[in-house]
Order: structure tokens, then C-alpha cells, then sequence
């Protein structure tokens, strides 16, 4: 499969993002996902997916702990866009789990900080993930956006989910994405805040196989 993944990967290195969307639409039997968290630029892979699929199924996990502006800009998006919205919610509220065991912990703590992870936005995803059976995931991971990511490519293959994980805008820059958003009107929004990560560079455990 590893040799597969590397030739399509080098077939679809240099193809437009709206053609590799095509490409795994194609081969995903009908089960074909897409995830969000709504951070910025996430108008850009959910607009190129409904193009090819209006109604994919649009996976989020809601933590309890987003902005307003991030509520807001989610909602925006679901009207614009038509958006197949599966929201996924914890076991525990945001104000249970804060009573229960205290503030969010920091990148201090890493611990602290993977159970936090593990109890508030990977089981809500493995539980969408089981209840979808998605062969093919999209996401909107790039090359730029840490050094993890910036060890995979277009394709790679999600062992944790039994997935092909499709990155259409992997190479792209920042510069790509505001371009891309300006040419087809698309909203943006910056207040956004990721409690599971504490830190930009850090993983919050969904994209490591």
C-alpha cells in the first residue's frame, strides 16, 4: 500500500486541489468524510469539497471550549456552504470536566495535557469515525504548518482509522489559501483558540498514526 501511496502521490503532486478532491471522491465508495475544527482557512478544504460532493459528511468535534467568534464563523459557514454538519460533542461538558479536574492544563504539563486531549476531542472523533466508516478522509493538514505535518504528503494512510487521509492543499501557502478565499468570497476568521494543542507546533494527537 506504502508503494501505492508514494505513486499517487507523485501523480497528484503537481494537480490543482479541486482535481485531487475529485480523485478521492472517486475512489471512496460513497464514504468519503471531511473534518473541521473551524480554525482559520477552513472555508478552503470544506468549499472544495462540496463541490464534488455537496453533501459530504462534515465531521466536528466541539470541545465546549471554542470562541463565540469560532460558534459564530461555524455557523456562517454551515448556511453559506450547505454544509452536512456532524457535530460531536465529549462525554463531559467543558463546565463538568473544569469542575471535576480543574483548568485546561498547559504544554507544561504534556501528561495532563494528552488525557485532557484524549477525554475532550479524540474520543468524540474515534466515535464519529466508527459510526461514518469513512474510507476516505479529508483534511486540510499542510506541509507548513509544523514539523510533523510537514513529514507527510497529499495521500498517506491512517493505520488508527483504516483510512486514506487526502490533504488537497498540502503544499499550499498562506498566500495560497487567503488567494483562494478572496477569489471565491469565502468568510475567514482568526479568534480561534485550540485547548487541546497549547501550543501552534504540537499535536493533538489526530493526524499521528
Amino acid at each position: 500500500m506504502n508503494n501505492q501511496i508514494a505513486e499517487y502521490n507523485a501523480v497528484l503532486r503537481n494537480k490543482p486541489a479541486l482535481e485531487i478532491v475529485r480523485w478521492g471522491i472517486a475512489r471512496a465508495n460513497y464514504r468519503a468524510i471531511v473534518s473541521t475544527n473551524f480554525r482559520p482557512y477552513e472555508a478552503v478544504i470544506l468549499h472544495l469539497c462540496v463541490q464534488i460532493q455537496p453533501d459530504i459528511p462534515v465531521i466536528w468535534v466541539d470541545h465546549g471550549y471554542n470562541r463565540p467568534a469560532t460558534y459564530r464563523f461555524a455557523e456562517q459557514l454551515r448556511n453559506r456552504l450547505n454544509l452536512n454538519l456532524k457535530t460531536y460533542l465529549p462525554k463531559l461538558s467543558a463546565a463538568h470536566r473544569d469542575a471535576i479536574y480543574g483548568p485546561i492544563p498547559g504544554i507544561d504539563n504534556e501528561a495532563e495535557l494528552e488525557k485532557f486531549s484524549a477525554m475532550m476531542k479524540l474520543e468524540p472523533f474515534e466515535r464519529s469515525m466508527k459510526e461514518l466508516t469513512p474510507t476516505v478522509w479529508f483534511t486540510a493538514l499542510r506541509k507548513v504548518q509544523n514539523p510533523y505535518r510537514a513529514t507527510l504528503d497529499i495521500l498517506s494512510e491512517d493505520e488508527t482509522y483504516h483510512t486514506i487521509k487526502v490533504s488537497p492543499v498540502f503544499y499550499w501557502t498562506d498566500a495560497d489559501m487567503e488567494a483562494y478565499l478572496k477569489q471565491h468570497n469565502l468568510p475567514n476568521e482568526w479568534d480561534y483558540f485550540d485547548p487541546t494543542k497549547a501550543d501552534e507546533k504540537r499535536e493533538c494527537g489526530l493526524h499521528i498514526k
